[in-house]
């Protein structure tokens, strides 16, 4: 536990910053694309616009944690990349055994094969900074 007037144990030092940087640009991948498909044409593929859109809100939720810093916001990035963790591997599996269902791929899709499957790393190497910063503190 911090003191009022001490700043909170960073998050982003050495590997965080790459791990910041990197779920910086999936926020704006995510957001931007399924903000265009769900304007443009929420009809075809709902279900993948909206994934896409949760998946870009978790992703700045994290991105914002892991720039606070402090154990607060270890805690909840560490449960909020638990659930992408869970989410990438439900919906990848999902796409991967009923594809009729994604008329149109999200960000998850195939374990995020479109992406170069950085929305499944992502989430585990951030869940293995995230305990290493437990232990540091």
């Amino acid at each position: 536990m911090t003191a009022v007037n001490d700043k909170p144990a960073r998050l982003i030092g050495g590997p965080g910053i790459l791990l910041v940087w990197l779920y910086g640009v999936m926020v704006v991948g995510a957001v931007s694309r399924s903000v265009y498909q769900i304007a443009t044409e929420f009809d075809r593929a709902p279900l993948a616009y909206s994934l896409s859109a949760v998946a870009g809100v978790v992703y700045g939720f994290i991105t914002y944690s892991l720039v606070r810093g402090g154990e607060k916001a270890r805690r909840a990035a560490l449960a909020c990349c638990a659930a992408e963790l869970a989410g990438v591997l439900i919906v990848g599996t999902w796409t991967l055994v009923d594809p009729s269902a994604f008329p149109d791929a999200t960000v998850w899709s195939k374990y995020g094969m479109g992406y170069v499957f950085i929305p499944v790393l992502l989430p585990l190497s951030a869940l293995y900074w995230l305990r290493k910063a437990q232990q540091r503190n």
